[in-house]
């Protein structure tokens, strides 16, 4: 049997990239998905023309995760497709790199709304939904802790999500809702192409530092998040997994 069977899943920032790898792994495990999107409304209803063709559920619902009557309805709109909630991912998530000197206002308060503020608003709603057992998985970044220079605003971010995975654990935890992190290294999605980080001296770098010597793909990280969201995983909570092919 899929270790999701009757699960049902809400996955933020699934139209491309890292949060369209687990939307696919979830359904092919069994869940039900909500694939969210804020503005890419193609590339969500592509991949819930995927997850359909072979045979599993999904709807997709626009919502921007920093507004909170977006969350609201993001999570009325997966009670009334599904009926239920069991597992939330956290994936929703903007960068933006900048030396010192040419970080703004705008600029943090913008990567803050989306990477922190985010989260929070929608595991708040999602608690109201998730019964014993569910699960809410973060997605954060190893620059919470390697922090390179240029980073200091999407690094400040993703420390932000770290403690706030651990207090969240700590809230819920008596609901016997978990709370984890997954926390990859460099990937390869749509965003780091557009950005210009894939290819030459970034690459090359990233690559070198790394065990087993290439930068992550959007399909390593659903069967991750699929045990975080499975029985397989009922012993954690509050932890912060790398998965960084050995980048450290």
């Amino acid at each position: 049997m899929s270790r999701l069977n009757k699960k049902v899943a809400v996955v933020t920032g699934a139209s491309k990239g890292i949060g369209a790898g687990i939307a696919k792994e979830l359904a092919a495990e069994g869940a039900a998905v909500v694939v969210n999107y804020a503005s890419s409304k193609e590339g969500a209803d592509k991949v819930v023309a995927e997850i359909k063709a072979r045979g599993g559920k999904a709807v997709a619902v626009q919502g921007d995760v920093a507004k909170a009557a977006d969350v609201e309805r993001l999570f009325a709109e997966t009670k009334k497709a599904f009926g239920r909630l069991d597992v939330l991912v956290n994936n929703a998530g903007v960068y933006e790199f900048a030396p010192l000197e040419q970080v703004t206002e705008k600029q943090f308060h913008r990567l803050f709304d989306t990477n922190v503020l985010g989260p929070i608003l929608a595991t708040r709603e999602a608690a109201k939904y998730l019964s014993e057992g569910g699960s809410v998985i973060n997605v954060g970044s190893v620059v919470s802790t390697s922090a390179p220079a240029g980073t200091a605003v999407y690094s400040a971010t993703k420390g932000a999500l770290d403690s706030a995975t651990r207090a969240l654990a700590n809230e819920l935890g008596p609901k016997k809702i978990r709370v984890n992190s997954i926390n990859p290294g460099p990937v390869e999605t749509e965003g780091a192409h557009a950005a210009g980080l894939i290819g030459g001296d970034f690459l090359n770098a990233a690559i070198a530092r790394t065990p087993l010597g290439r930068i992550g793909q959007p399909a390593d990280f659903g069967p991750i998040a699929v045990f975080l969201a499975s029985d397989d995983s009922a012993w954690l909570t509050g932890e912060t997994l790398l998965a960084t092919g050995g980048l450290r």
